[in-house]
């Protein structure tokens, strides 16, 4: 309960459903080999640092072994972070498998390429790594907020200019530099970069031929069309990633965990009035048995009418922790710094 303007008003929340996943997740682990986890995010979710200390709560509760199964679900989100968890991952267990029944994109297909095995199924993709960032000096929407400028979308200008243009004319970068200042271009091309490091060092975990780990890093960072563009298990194969078939029994049961994640990740919105509003929402969940850890967005929004945009006000987002003590739910804060 809340007081806004002297009312009280009911706050929404998302539900909980920890009995209810354990039970899966014990299904789930007697159908895979070794210790099954799992790492899904929401749409308004991704994957990020704070997850790298989440996993490793988890982890601490599993001796190290020959091999971990890794459910993902995910539309990405940081790369670095995605080296940081493989890296986690692999301090606990000679051989990594990850289970991707759903999309497993982005920063989430970095995590993936980790994976000494990727099982997907019929609804399954991986997607490109191609960069895309946000810029301090970017060009801005009608909503005066910052948009993501692509080194695929740069180059492909610069593709169509040296095609097209007429001899003579002026440089390229004259005529680019009036909507994208320069040091958001050196900006894409230097992320680029980092992309392509990620990704071969990511694979070098299992790949020992360093040639074939630098052919996929480049394919997946520059040879795609769109950054949406979903990676079916048969060109995955074709890549040179060692993708397998999910049978079809543990596919339907990762599903059936998946809807139960989306049930808690839902949105809990209450609207105070036009221009104010509090979201908590479930966005990032890790699991293995006998443990949960979900990061929850709890914060209030208000809507400043001269800067045309949304700010958060009274932020109380944290990481949460679920166990099981004397047949019942236990749930505390983990504080990350």
């Amino acid at each position: 309960m809340k007081r806004v303007d002297g009312r009280r008003v009911q706050v929404k929340t998302p539900p909980l459903l920890f009995e209810r996943t354990q039970k899966v997740i014990k299904r789930l682990a007697n159908m895979v080999e070794g210790t099954f986890l799992t790492y899904w995010t929401s749409e308004s979710g991704s994957i990020c640092g704070n997850d790298v200390q989440a996993m490793y709560e988890v982890l601490k509760l599993v001796r190290p072994q020959e091999t971990i199964t890794l459910f993902v679900k995910s539309d990405g989100g940081d790369g670095q972070s995605s080296l940081r968890l493989i890296h986690l991952l692999r301090e606990y267990a000679r051989c990594v498998k990850v289970l991707i029944p759903l999309e497993c994109a982005s920063a989430a297909t970095m995590l993936a390429l980790g994976a000494d095995e990727i099982q997907m199924g019929p609804l399954s993709f991986l997607t490109p790594i191609d960069t895309s960032l946000e810029h301090a000096m970017g060009p801005v929407d009608p909503r005066n907020e910052t948009v993501f400028v692509g080194q695929d979308e740069v180059q492909r200008v610069l593709t169509l200019w040296e095609k097209h243009a007429p001899p003579g004319s002026i440089n390229p970068f004259q005529e680019l530099y009036r909507y994208l200042h320069p040091l958001v271009i050196g900006a894409v091309v230097r992320a680029t970069s980092l992309s392509i490091r990620l990704c071969t060092e990511i694979l070098r975990y299992h790949q020992t031929d360093a040639e074939k780990a630098a052919k996929i890093a480049q394919a997946l960072n520059a040879e795609y069309p769109a950054h949406e563009y979903p990676i079916t298990p048969r060109e995955a194969r074709q890549l040179g990633l060692h993708v397998t078939s999910l049978p079809a029994e543990l596919n339907d049961v990762l599903l059936e965990l998946n809807h139960l994640y989306s049930e808690m990740g839902q949105r809990a919105v209450t609207d105070y009035d036009e221009f104010n509003y509090h979201n908590n929402e479930i966005v990032n969940i890790m699991e293995g048995q006998g443990i949960q850890l979900y990061f929850q967005n709890d914060k209030d929004w208000h809507y400043r009418k001269e800067e045309r945009q949304w700010v958060s006000l009274h932020v109380e987002s944290c990481w949460y922790r679920c166990t099981m003590k004397n047949g019942r739910m236990r749930r505390t804060r983990l504080y990350m710094s």
